[in-house]
């Protein structure tokens, strides 16, 4: 992510921002990718704290995806839904830096359903997941001491609510690449057929969990080539951002890093993107070990790993352009 500048005093303003240090009231524009003064807010920015711009009514170009939001009249869930609205936020910046959603994307576009599983009228139980480009997510993981538990729970190194957004979106990018048959026939290729009973793949891995090995990048991506598509492209995104915030930040690692002004989504090559990333994350991982934090990616990439991230991120790059 990018750090902007205030067009009121040019001081530094970030993403979650609606208010500059000089008093002036700012939103984020997705196509400029900037921020703006003067510009009409998004209905819910009082409520939630949605800092976008409107985006040809009363709602921001993200909320308008929003199809179903949690039950307010648990008032834990507001902040959560708060939280969890940021998260799509980000991952729709990111993803807009490669054409996806903008303005000129005439493609369709996901739905979401926000489910808690805190109700007015008691527990409910919610599944995270995509069909047919409805994305639900659970946004009692917005809690991070829920999210902590459940990482524990189910062994994960790594569960955030951006890693659900862009793991989840990743299924909804599969369906509109999918349009082009040569897509599919490299996915195949490298993947699998995705065509395979998906409901017995689940069982399968529930049963017996397998090992990522040389080719995937986690234990759930071996269950079926849908899920290993998406924890590729989640995993293409953590990376892609977490460079560009690094850049941005003007971290350096001296020579061989990534050149003053760098920015990561406009890298054609996934294998340059790679060489410069995963230094940036090992010095890091160092650094947060010193004050005893999780690593901030503690993931290795073997080559076929590599060789599907290197095939998403052609495809990412121009599909809403083509």
């Amino acid at each position: 992510m990018q750090i902007f500048r205030c067009p009121a005093c040019s001081a530094p303003l970030y993403f979650r921002n609606s208010v500059c240090r000089c008093g002036e009231e700012v939103a984020f524009d997705p196509d400029a990718q900037e921020m703006r003064v003067g510009a009409t807010f998004c209905a819910n920015r009082e409520r939630i704290g949605c800092n976008w711009i409107a985006d040809g009514g009363d709602l921001c170009r993200s909320c308008t995806m929003t199809e179903v939001v949690p039950d307010v009249r648990e008032p834990d869930n507001v902040p959560l839904w708060a939280e969890t609205e940021l998260s799509k936020r980000w991952m729709l910046a990111n993803l807009a830096r490669w054409g996806w959603f903008t303005s000129s994307d005439t493609g369709r576009r996901p739905v979401f359903r926000l489910l808690s599983e805190q109700t007015a009228t008691g527990q409910a139980s919610v599944i995270m997941g995509h069909a047919d480009g409805t994305i639900t997510i659970n946004v009692s993981e917005a809690s991070e001491a829920v999210r902590a538990e459940r990482r524990e729970q189910l062994g994960e190194l790594y569960r955030t609510m951006i890693g659900h957004m862009r793991h989840e979106m990743a299924h909804f990018l599969h369906i509109r690449l999918s349009e082009n048959p040569e897509f599919l026939e490299g996915f195949r290729a490298l993947f699998g057929d995705e065509r395979a009973d998906y409901g017995e793949a689940l069982k399968r891995h529930y049963a017996d969990p397998g090992v990522p090995g040389e080719d995937h990048i986690t234990s759930y991506a071996t269950s079926h080539p849908h899920e290993d598509w998406a924890e590729t492209i989640a995993h293409l995104l953590h990376l892609t951002d977490l460079l560009d915030s690094a850049a941005a930040a003007g971290l350096s690692l001296g020579t061989g890093g990534p050149p003053p002004g760098y920015d990561a989504y406009a890298e054609t090559s996934c294998e340059t993107l790679l060489s410069y990333a995963i230094p940036i994350t090992i010095a890091v991982n160092h650094v947060n070990r010193a004050v005893n934090l999780p690593d901030l990616y503690p993931f290795v990439l073997p080559q076929g790993v590599r060789d599907k991230l290197s095939f998403a991120h052609g495809h990412l790059r121009i599909a809403p352009l083509v």
